[in-house]
């Protein structure tokens, strides 16, 4: 719609400016008629009286010129006449002027000096006049005096104003028909076709395969387009039809490729008609209001939601977590649900709202400041609170009744509960609804046992995890220390022939399903590449990055991440190395994290001091070695990074998996670039053709970074093409469809 009151305006101006146009002309012409018609009147006037006028005042009959221009008192235009001697003094002038006419005056002495009869406009008493003065002659023919007409032009700037007030008055009828006639044309002929068009085609889109929906478009103009259009969304439906169809007959075969059609059919397959729910702390989409009453909305950045996302989307269902957008609630309807994604729906988003001292205390206090260092062993020490403890047991509960008020009515529900924030979770759900299977997966490595028995409340902690069907790490080793954590904590029988802990009667499975992200293409388009390399060419002319070699670094502002590390490992390299000083640059896009956290202040303090030390213990010619991007950017602005580097460094000290590693890989379509990856990754268990480093050893980073730089292009295509068909093969809808299968057989 805003397109059309666009066209509607643009045809108002241009009609506009051609009355605009119109009327200045039709201005100009009339007011040189009127004009023309003044000094007409003016010129046979004068002539007329000058026959009587001239002999009387050479014989001083003053009487008799008073006489004269007395006769001439307003009548009609005409606002009176005078005459003047040869030095401009009055000698008779009608009593409707003023006795003393200085404009006049000046008018005739110029016309009586030049012996010329003419007119001009002026202004006295407000008014507008046009005087006309003709000069009188003795027998001699020399000029002894001027007869002077005055008479009104007033009327003739009322009579252009009228002009163009009765323009303008037919400028506002002429556009407003004109735009009720475009404003029709435009909808029914082109804006309701084209709408019913993109409807036919989000529909499409979204999977709806109701072949009725899409008929014949009668339109005179768009009718054959709109038609070509539509045989083509019936020819996508049929092709979606029989892919669907394809990958139900793939279901089984684990070696074929998976993507969001073929997890579609596998969930149609194997729920039958059960729902799914995942709960998480981080929601997928977040609302902001930024100015005035705009409500935008973000994808934040989380590899948790990166690798979930595409799941929901594939299997639609209900997304319980915490609201953390300020335009969050101005969104949600009355039971604090709204469809996603926002743009093209596909499953539900439930909010669970927290108040600053639960945030404060759950999420910053004991998940941030207890869980996450503790999990993580990167050597900052774990914070544990007893206030902390007491809302992480109360927000735990508050999602529990979230979920229970959600499920109630629902048989056999599966519910998929995300990270270290719902320890606590499965054990609360498990209790009142024990016919609902579920699944905890744990996207933080689990420590060994020596280490988690910091954690004042370890035993509840784990208490509450194995009211869950399947507990899920990343790796065998996570699994492996889990196991023995409850062997050593609780009175629990541990069956390590199908790796489950039993309890009360009840079994939790724990296994390793290695996360991984939504990587399906294999080839892309020349011109898409073309336009790829253009991107990544104007992002480093943009950072003013003119260096040669480029390695990149793509990490949350985490101690985790092992960032400082990395940083010691460029200066080394450099310093070995001084030929790649001015011909090497590396890029650290740091988004902001936990910043309320007085560790991550702390971190983040060091980490610019340490850029700051390097980039001026080397810089030359204005030059820097390190480009420290401390901000949030979005995926094209990542990948855009990914493929203007010739190796992307991930070196971090303890890690889950790390999915920079494999979006790196996903982003090199040209098979080159170099990966340098910490052996404390989980990452680092799949892909064996990254260059492995302990990234405490500076000089094992520094030498990775000489390797990857001379990597000759065969080696790289060849590492490159392995890593990419394993994350090909691995993917995300492969995780999460094993992840289902496995919950789903328990059932």
């Amino acid at each position: 719609m805003k397109q059309i009151i666009g066209a509607v305006s643009v045809i108002f101006i241009v009609v506009g400016l051609i009355t605009i146009l119109f009327t200045l002309n039709s201005v100009r012409q009339e007011e040189e008629r009127l004009q023309n018609d003044i000094q007409y009147r003016s010129y046979l006037l004068s002539n007329s009286l000058k026959e009587s006028v001239e002999p009387n005042f050479i014989s001083k009959s003053d009487a008799y010129l008073q006489s004269v221009v007395e006769r001439f008192v307003d009548q009609q235009r005409i606002a009176g006449l005078a005459v003047v001697d040869n030095t401009g003094a009055i000698t008779a002038v009608s009593s409707s002027l003023p006795k003393e006419l200085p404009d006049v005056q000046m008018i005739a002495t110029e016309n009586m000096d030049a012996d010329l009869a003419d007119g001009k406009f002026t202004n006295f008493a407000d008014k507008k006049m046009y005087v006309y003065a003709s000069p009188l002659h003795d027998q001699n023919k020399s000029v002894v005096g001027a007869l002077i007409v005055v008479q009104n032009a007033g009327y003739i700037d009322n009579r252009l104003l009228e002009i163009w007030k009765n323009n303008f008055l037919r400028l506002s009828v002429q556009s407003l028909l004109v735009s009720f006639v475009v404003l029709l044309i435009l909808r029914w002929i082109i804006y309701i076709p084209i709408r019913k068009l993109v409807e036919a085609m989000q529909l499409t889109r979204k999977g709806a395969n109701n072949k009725s929906s899409y008929r014949a478009f009668d339109n005179p103009i768009f009718g054959p387009l709109l038609q070509e259009v539509s045989n083509m969304q019936l020819n996508l439906i049929e092709a979606r039809v029989a892919a669907s169809e394809e990958a139900r007959l793939r279901l089984q075969k684990l070696d074929s490729p998976w993507t969001a059609e073929r997890l579609k059919a596998f969930v149609r397959d194997i729920l039958k008609k059960r729902e799914i729910f995942i709960v998480s702390n981080r929601e997928p989409y977040i609302h902001t209001k930024n100015g005035g009453n705009k409500i935008t909305y973000h994808f934040p950045a989380s590899g948790m939601v990166t690798a979930l996302e595409p799941i929901m989307q594939a299997t639609g269902g209900m997304w319980i977590a915490h609201g953390s957008g300020n335009a969050d609630k101005l969104v949600v309807d009355h039971e604090d649900k709204i469809a996603a994604p926002p743009d093209e729906p596909r499953y539900t988003l439930k909010r669970v709202w927290l108040t600053k001292e639960e945030e404060e205390g759950y999420y910053l206090g004991f998940s941030n400041e207890g869980l996450w260092p503790l999990c993580h062993i990167a050597h900052t020490r774990p914070v544990f609170r007893e206030e902390d403890w007491h809302m992480y047991q109360k927000v735990n509960e508050k999602f529990a009744k979230s979920v229970l008020k959600e499920i109630k009515n629902k048989k056999d529900p599966i519910i998929l509960i995300q990270d270290f924030h719902f320890a606590l979770l499965p054990k609360l759900i498990k209790a009142k609804r024990p016919d609902a299977t579920i699944g905890i997966f744990w996207h933080i490595p689990w420590p060994n046992p020596e280490s988690f028995s910091v954690c004042p409340w370890r035993k509840e902690l784990i208490e509450g995890m194995l009211g869950a069907d399947i507990i899920g790490f990343h790796t065998q080793l996570h699994c492996n220390n889990f196991i023995t954590t409850v062997g050593r904590e609780l009175e629990a029988q541990i069956d390590l022939e199908q790796f489950a802990v039993i309890k009360n009667h009840h079994f939790s499975y724990v296994k390793p399903f290695p996360i991984s992200i939504a990587f399906t293409k294999t080839d892309i388009p020349e011109k898409n590449v073309k336009a790829e390399v253009e991107n990544s060419t104007r992002l480093l002319e943009k950072l003013n990055i003119k260096s040669k070699y480029i390695g990149v670094g793509i990490d949350r502002l985490d101690y985790t991440k092992g960032i400082l590390e990395r940083l010691k490992g460029i200066e080394i390299f450099l310093t070995k190395h001084p030929s790649y000083i001015e011909e090497f640059s590396f890029i650290q896009l740091s988004a902001p994290s936990r910043s309320s956290i007085k560790e991550y202040q702390e971190f983040d303090e060091r980490v610019e001091k340490e850029v700051d030390r390097i980039n001026n213990l080397f810089k030359k010619n204005g030059w820097k070695p390190i480009i420290f991007l401390k901000e949030h950017h979005n995926h094209e602005y990542i990948n855009s990074l990914y493929r203007s580097a010739h190796f992307c460094l991930v070196s971090s000290l303890h890690d889950g998996m790390n999915l920079v590693a494999k979006e790196f890989i996903a982003a090199r379509d040209d098979e080159q670039g170099v990966l340098i990856l910490s052996q404390f990754a989980g990452a680092s268990r799949e892909l064996h053709d990254a260059l492995i480093i302990n990234p405490y050893n500076g000089e094992d980073t520094a030498k990775a970074i000489e390797e990857a730089l001379l990597m000759k292009p065969e080696e790289q295509k060849r590492r490159m093409h392995r890593m990419r068909e394993i994350i090909k093969n691995y993917n995300v809808y492969r995780w999460s469809a094993e992840l289902l299968r496995a919950i789903i057989d328990l059932g």
